[in-house]
Parts: structure tokens; sequence; C-alpha cells
């Protein structure tokens, strides 16, 4: 690695020391991506980076997610357009930095707002600006709050199809407990277990998503 590719890894030496702020190469990110292949390209994998920086790994998620929308979906746009935003719902993150928590929105909207067709004042376009709002965080994913104090809450998004999406909110440290029963983020348990959501929104559609980001 020549000394410039170094540099273009870090956005100052402060931030590496107080921070431990460092980027991964693009080329790495997709290698990494390849041993988990199948997840990291399957439309409703819910993936979550717990240091998601400005989006080196959730990008390219999101990309490998919306190639498989095209083309499962691609003949219906109706479809392709609901499958694409359930694609953003299933990634989420957590970054300390806010100008990287705001970065990485930032770029995942890019490339959904790519796919899509659309510009920035679109009704999708809100909508994912909404989605983007509650599943990429800033926060300590070591102590699991915000900086608030408060604990973490991510959404469960669901597509129940006809263009109705569901959403139920789970606090970041259930999740993990969850976890280590189901093996995955987000494991389905009985409606009588333990790890109840904190709070349950009634079907909404893409219009009603997007009316929560004006």
């Amino acid at each position: 690695m020549t000394l410039s590719e170094a540099q273009r890894l870090v956005k100052s030496k402060q931030r590496v020391a107080d921070h431990g702020e460092v980027f991964t190469p693009g080329w790495m990110v997709e290698d990494m991506l390849d041993l988990v292949k199948h997840e990291s390209e399957r439309i409703d994998a819910r993936v979550l980076e717990p240091a998601c920086g400005s989006g080196n790994f959730l990008v390219p998620v999101l990309a490998r997610k919306l190639v498989t929308v095209q083309l499962r979906h691609g003949k219906s746009e109706f479809e392709k357009r609901h499958y694409a935003l359930f694609a953003l719902m299933c990634t989420y993150g957590i970054e300390l930095l806010a100008d990287n928590a705001e970065e990485c929105r930032d770029n995942l909207a890019e490339v959904f707002n790519t796919f899509m067709g659309i510009s920035s004042d679109d009704q999708w376009a809100q909508a994912a600006r909404a989605v983007l709002a509650v599943n990429i965080v800033q926060g300590d994913a070591l102590t699991m709050t915000l900086v608030s104090g408060q604990p973490i809450t991510f959404p469960e998004w669901g597509y129940l199809g006809k263009g109705k999406f569901q959403r139920r909110d789970f606090r970041y440290d259930d999740l993990t407990q969850r976890a280590s029963y189901e093996g995955t983020l987000f494991g389905e348990l009985d409606d009588d277990d333990l790890f109840v959501p904190a709070q349950t929104y009634p079907t909404m559609t893409v219009n009603q998503i997007a009316e929560a980001a004006a």
C-alpha cells in the first residue's frame, strides 16, 4: 500500500487516535462479503454493521440486494419498487460519529435513488430517508446506547405484499439476547416469549412512510 492509499483510508490522524477510525478498502469489503455471498445478496437478510462509518460495508450490501431485486422482480415495476425499499429496510448501522452516520445515510440513499431512477424529492426517496433515519443510528454499539444515553432501538420492517409494510420496534440489547437463542438478529420467536416489541405500528404504505420524513 502506498502512502497516498493509506491516507485515503483515514479522515484525520486525530480521529484514528480518538476513535480508531480506519476505513476498510473496497476490494477487501467485496472479498469479505463473498464469504457470505448468499446472505449478502438475499433481499430480506437483515444486515447490521455495528461500526458502519460512511457505509463501506452497507453500500455494497445494499447494491447486492438490489441486484437480486432486479433479477426477481424487475418485470413488475410495482414489486420492484416495494422490494427495493424492503431491501433498504433490512440494512442497519450503528456509528459513533455524527458526520459518518449522516454520510452513511446519504450514500445509501444515493444507491437507492439511482436504482429507482428517482430524484431526492420523489415520494420513494422521502420514504427511503424516513427508513434510514431510524435504521442508521448514531450511538455506541458496545454500550448499546444512543448519544443521549437512551437504549438503541431498531425497527423490524416487514413487507406484507400489496404495497403494505409493517414496523415493530425492538431494543438492541434485547435483540442481542434473541440472537444468542436463534443465531440471527430478529430471530423468530413465539409471541409469548420474552422478546416483545417496544412499539408496534399500524400497517403503512410508501406514502405514509414518506410522510414521516416530512
